[in-house]
């Protein structure tokens, strides 16, 4: 069995930050500074635990790439093979505050654009140390995320089969009870079950595996729980008749992808199979309807304008998709306020939901590749309420 390789060659980085580079010539920019996690993974190879101490990365138009960390991150950062120069200070506060010493090494000038999610006091700190510096926000790194290089690509496809797997347990978990005439599972046992099932796969099958935010995991709901649409997994039993909801991703090499279905316990009623039927009637709308040039508010509108004319639309609650990468939400949003532009290369969420209160959500995602004439789901799982009904 070949063993898939989560790490990704360092030469990579040297492209990801010519890249940015390009990006900075053409706003007029002389460097960039982010201190987000996902940035700096993305910018650098280096994946960190965040914490009160801060770490940044300073990019210039010239080439030179620092990584400000405080010391005890300085051995962890040289394991990964970060592509940076790094640039410590030992403890924070710091007798010498931290970006006073990333300013002494790389003598900020010019028009420096910073991560608009860099927190406030981050960013007072930062100017104080860098009078020198014109400082503007800048999402100029976020929209150089959205398009993937195809190294990204393939750690997503692995991550999409993984994800698809632990769909499969999860269903195998509940209709193995099922066969043993025993209780049923609780939300939070199946969700633990699809959990381990990820993380036993990925630690068998692959090697240098990277800890992000999540590994593997998702949300588990049932019955009148699943008419939350992020309502966290309970102790709740499945039973008979159920609606249940398996939200499930996970992370290979940072790199994320969801899945989701929503499962029916037993026969469907009248009432399961129209609510189920027209959220697979809208997401397979969605999954023809992503596609480049088309701006990603008109990908919503005509993804859940199905639900609304099936006479559904008061049970909408969200917005069809976002955008997936080094995190699991992020730009763009497939929503009717986002006027970005779909490009070829983007991966996206397709998840067209409706939520009866009192009775339960309806939901199916997919993550899906933008290729140059469509896109591609990525996670395969079947969809349909025939193959998401549970025998009793």
């Amino acid at each position: 069995m070949t063993v898939f390789d989560q790490r990704l060659a360092p030469e990579f980085f040297d492209d990801v930050q010519r890249r940015v580079r390009e990006r900075l010539a053409e706003e007029g920019l002389d460097a960039f500074l982010t201190d987000h996690p996902e940035d700096i993974a993305y910018l650098t190879g280096f994946f960190h635990h965040p914490s009160e101490r801060p770490v940044a990365v300073w990019l210039e138009t010239s080439g030179r790439v620092v990584m400000m960390l405080p010391e005890l991150e300085r051995e962890y950062a040289q394991s990964q093979s970060s592509r940076a120069e790094l640039v410590a200070f030992f403890e924070y506060p710091g007798v010498v505050a931290p970006f006073e010493v990333l300013a002494a090494a790389v003598s900020p000038r010019g028009r420096v654009g910073f991560a608009s999610t860099m927190p406030y006091a981050r960013l007072a700190a930062a100017r104080a140390a860098m009078g020198n510096a014109q400082l503007v926000a800048s999402d100029l790194l976020a929209r150089t995320r959205y398009v993937k290089f195809p190294e990204e690509i393939a750690l997503h496809r692995e991550a999409a089969r993984i994800t698809d797997r632990m769909l499969a347990a999860g269903v195998a978990l509940v209709t193995d009870s099922v066969a043993a005439g025993g209780e049923l599972p609780t939300e939070a046992e199946l969700e633990r079950h699809v959990t381990a099932a990820g993380t036993a796969l990925m630690y068998a099958e692959h090697q240098n595996v990277v800890v992000a935010s999540l590994l593997a995991g998702g949300l588990v709901y049932s019955g009148a729980n699943s008419a939350f649409p992020h309502g966290l997994p309970s102790v709740n039993r499945l039973k008979a008749g159920d609606t249940f909801m398996l939200s499930l991703g996970c992370a290979v090499g940072g790199r994320f992808i969801e899945g989701e279905r929503t499962f029916v316990l037993g026969e469907p009623t009248v009432e399961q199979r129209r609510y189920h039927d027209a959220i697979h009637a809208a997401q397979k709308v969605g999954r023809e309807t992503i596609r480049p040039g088309l701006e990603c508010r008109d990908a919503n509108r005509l993804c859940l304008d199905v639900i609304r004319e099936a006479g559904l639309g008061e049970y909408i609650r969200h917005r069809q998709g976002h955008g997936i990468g080094l995190g699991m939400h992020e730009a763009p949003w497939l929503e009717d306020g986002d006027a970005t532009v779909i490009e070829a290369g983007m991966v996206v969420s397709n998840e067209p939901g409706i939520y009866v209160p009192g009775h339960a959500g309806y939901r199916i995602s997919d993550s899906m590749l933008v290729t140059e004439h469509g896109a591609e789901a990525l996670t395969t799982f079947p969809r349909g309420l025939d193959d998401c009904t549970i025998p009793l």
